[in-house]
């Protein structure tokens, strides 16, 4: 189970204006800016659910996913995975969780990508036995028997994406955490990536956190949406809820004639909660 209580996360950064005269000046008086990432964040996911984490850009998503998986500390608020504080438990966090960053990779870019499993087989203690069983299982479902021996720096990025997302199971994680995982992959390589998702939870029960700006992924794989706008969460619900906000608004968007697509439902609802 995750929790968050009253989590907060802040950002000092660091302003100017352009030019050689102005760059000047900020060498000797740095002008700064406080930026509220985290404000009160509270919610809890149960073992085996998929949550959708969705907002704008600077929203909070991603500050979140860092706390969760350990690689940032709030500055107040209780956070628990399994019953670990993820910071301070780092060792054995890191053990049963898995993360993905689209725009991050974990596997190293000159050498097959075999070579790159094998590497986190001995980061993770992986037995060898769990290690074959997890290989065996991950390549059949993403179809990577042919991307295994090929060096990272040569795969397409949807073929990238399917060795990430393996990558990130081989120690046969109890919480997946994924952000953007199918940014700029074509429609196939979309579709692969949301079934195996779904696959994976209902074989291992696995808990997955999927932030996205796709919203068919959001409509594909998650039971529950907690969408989160400057810092705070202003919605946990359905999808269906999310509708519901609109149309409160606005009836005539209740017409079956006339429904509203997902993508347009969330845009509306970003400019009625002025988070755009």
């Amino acid at each position: 189970m995750i929790t968050m209580e009253h989590v907060c996360k802040s950002y000092k950064v660091a302003k100017r204006n352009a030019g050689l005269r102005e760059a000047c000046k900020a060498f000797f008086r740095r002008k700064t800016e406080i930026i509220q990432a985290l404000d009160d964040i509270n919610f809890t996911i149960l073992d085996g659910e998929i949550v959708g984490y969705i907002g704008p850009n600077g929203a909070g998503k991603s500050s979140t996913i860092k706390i969760l998986s350990g690689i940032l500390t709030p500055e107040s608020g209780v956070c628990k995975v399994d019953g670990r504080i993820p910071w301070k438990n780092r060792m054995e966090h890191v053990k049963n969780i898995g993360v993905v960053f689209g725009q991050r990779s974990q596997l190293w870019w000159d050498v097959p990508v075999i070579d790159s499993f094998e590497l986190l087989k001995d980061i993770y203690s992986i037995p060898t036995s769990t290690y074959q069983e997890s290989l065996d299982e991950l390549t059949q479902l993403l179809n990577l028997q042919e991307l295994l021996k090929t060096p990272t720096r040569q795969l397409s990025l949807g073929q990238r994406m399917r060795c990430e997302i393996a990558a990130s199971l081989l120690h046969q994680p109890k919480i997946l955490f994924l952000d953007e995982p199918t940014i700029g992959l074509d429609a196939v390589s979309k579709l692969a990536v949301r079934e195996f998702v779904k696959d994976i939870n209902r074989k291992r029960n696995t808990t997955v956190i999927l932030t996205t700006h796709d919203m068919q992924d959001i409509e594909a794989l998650a039971s529950r949406i907690i969408l989160i706008g400057k810092g705070r969460i202003l919605l946990d619900g359905t999808i269906a809820d999310m509708r519901l906000e609109i149309e409160k608004d606005n009836p005539l968007h209740n017409q079956q004639d006339n429904p509203l697509s997902l993508e347009q439902v969330t845009a509306r609802l970003y400019e009625k909660l002025d988070i755009v």
